[in-house]
């Protein structure tokens, strides 16, 4: 089956925003519940019918197409570290992809939560908790393990660090969607021009069916 770039562009923005949500909480203590909702909203979202709903409705992961235009054009500036996550959940997303038993265990984990968590918020800290458990013993067993840089006394935090491992969960989660979608590092590396004017055409999209103020 043959994806377009608007579809990888949503994978590739729900990675760059989950990126972003944990460097937020990493570095400052704490992340706005707006874009970090539909990074947890998705690891729930197994069977979904196309990819925009993966993430919910229209425009949920622009503030990771927005960070994807400043990667690309520099504007306001790259983001270094970010690239750095980037890499290294998209390794990890391989790595995962080889062990079949890890794959099964997280499918069967998110499952089980889906079912537990009934009316629960998404970003309710139970069910935070429960979803860092899951990524300690699935993900986390790869190695080398992720590495988060940040505040020690953020990173020190439990509440902190349940919230950082679940939105590691979800950029792994966006990783295999990227790749799924046929998304590549070469694609990164020689189709920016590419990617550029999808990430704007997301925006523009999301922007147009945003309710007027």
């Amino acid at each position: 089956m043959t994806h377009t770039d608007q579809e990888r562009i949503v994978a590739l923005a729900g990675l760059h925003q989950a990126i972003h949500c944990l460097q937020c909480i990493a570095t400052r203590g704490s992340v706005a519940a707006e874009p970090m909702q539909p990074c947890i909203y998705s690891l729930f979202q197994l069977d979904a019918p196309d990819v925009p709903a993966v993430y919910g409705p229209p425009g949920a992961v622009a503030s990771g197409a927005r960070h994807i235009v400043a990667q690309i054009t520099g504007e306001p500036k790259r983001d270094l570290d970010m690239t750095r996550y980037l890499i290294v959940l998209m390794h990890h997303e391989r790595l995962l992809n080889e062990h079949d038993e890890l794959l099964t265990a997280l499918r069967a984990g998110l499952e089980a939560l889906n079912a537990w968590r009934q009316e629960r918020a998404w970003l309710d800290e139970e069910l935070l908790a429960r979803l860092a458990a899951l990524y300690g013993t699935t993900v986390g067993r790869l190695q080398p393990r992720i590495m988060v840089h940040g505040n020690p006394l953020y990173l020190r935090d439990n509440a902190h660090q349940d919230r950082v491992r679940a939105l590691l969960l979800a950029g792994i989660r966006a990783a295999r969607l990227w790749r799924q979608l046929g998304g590549t590092r070469w694609m990164l590396l020689f189709h920016r021009r590419r990617l550029l004017v999808a990430a704007r055409d997301y925006l523009a999209a999301a922007e147009a069916t945003s309710p007027p103020l």
